[in-house]
């Protein structure tokens, strides 16, 4: 596997990706979580950029609407260490004439992480919120929530409370299971597996299949023996990135990577150059990127391989194209946003 590293550009508090598709053309999104800007990179060089906004910033994540031309919500206003009141998801429709319009269409104070889920021609939005309030950067007293609605187009969008008590609630993935989609969701209590309704105004499920501080988690089947594995960052902001491989009925720990520093952050399952592989990064310590594979099956043997070190990635998004992925870092430590080009 060859990967080739690609500058971006210099962003402060780099700290969201995602990519939309405009007309048949792939743009890159890259956006800061301090008071700043959302850039665009367009395709199939990615040489060149654009300004999506030039603020407010605060930009926690960045989801596409599926069979949309080029539209996405995104956070806004997600700013400091626990000033949050303010945050909102925002509506962006690339205009034909060029630039973005952005509209508000809903205001969700310590709104995180989110996602639009696609069920039989409906949209789901589920969404996490850290906290409820915050005095102070390390108050948790008034823990976060699962809140969901469906997406029924731009304007404003409604949610209610589908789960409370969830302390640290910070983590959240995508699962395709069988061709069905549902969320990963973790927090002081643990991981939580959420799926939308199956049909019109039925019920959401939520389901807990771990009950230990997990403070992100993303899943793949790292062996090929049919069943997921899951990856997971331990504890908020933590000093652990783990594998989890289901044994006789219980998650038992199959890989633990050798650094052991505060505020691993990164924790992507995903294939590169065909393979499965978690992908993993660090914000403190070596600040590496890197991925982990499976190098024998029988036994399962684990092993990571250094992407780039001394960057301190907040979050990855992978893309894959015709004869390569690329993976979108916003490594935000050295305010820097790359790509890296896995042939």
């Amino acid at each position: 596997m060859n990967i080739e590293k690609r500058f971006l550009t210099s962003l402060n508090r780099c700290y969201s990706t995602n990519h939309i598709v405009v007309d048949g053309q792939t743009r890159i999104l890259v956006a800061t979580e301090g008071e700043g800007q959302c850039l665009a990179w367009a395709g199939p060089d990615y040489q060149s950029s654009h300004t999506v906004w030039e603020g407010p910033g605060g930009t926690m994540s960045i989801v596409p609407i599926a069979g949309s031309n080029g539209e996405f919500l995104a956070v806004q206003k997600f700013f400091k260490m626990f000033q949050w009141e303010e945050a909102k998801v925002v509506h962006v429709r690339p205009l034909s004439t060029g630039g973005y319009e952005v509209t508000d269409v809903l205001h969700l104070p310590y709104i995180h992480r989110f996602d639009l889920l696609p069920v039989n021609g409906r949209y789901y939005f589920i969404s996490c919120t850290l906290a409820t309030t915050k005095d102070a950067k390390e108050d948790w007293s008034n823990p976060g929530k699962i809140w969901v609605g469906e997406y029924r187009g731009p304007g404003p969008l409604e949610v209610t409370v589908l789960k409370d008590g969830l302390a640290k609630n910070h983590g959240f993935s995508r699962l395709t299971r069988n061709g069905s989609l549902s969320s990963l969701v973790t927090c002081e209590q643990g991981a939580f597996e959420v799926t939308p309704p199956q049909e019109p105004e039925g019920p959401w499920a939520v389901r807990q299949f771990m009950d230990w501080p997990i403070s992100d988690i993303s899943a793949v089947d790292i062996d090929g023996d049919g069943e997921l594995e899951y990856a997971t960052i331990e504890p908020f902001h933590g000093s652990y990135f783990r594998i989890y491989k289901k044994i006789n009925g219980a998650y038992v720990k199959v890989y633990e990577h050798p650094e052991v520093s505060e505020f691993y952050h990164v924790v992507v399952g995903t294939t590169l150059a065909g393979k499965p592989v978690f992908i993993g990064g660090c914000r403190r310590g070596k600040q590496q990127l890197f991925y982990v594979h499976a190098v024998s099956t029988t036994p399962l043997l684990l092993q990571a391989e250094i992407i780039d070190e001394g960057v301190g990635p907040s979050n990855i998004h992978v893309m894959h194209e015709a004869n390569r992925d690329i993976i979108v870092s916003a490594n935000r430590e050295i305010a820097e946003a790359a790509l890296y080009i896995v042939t």
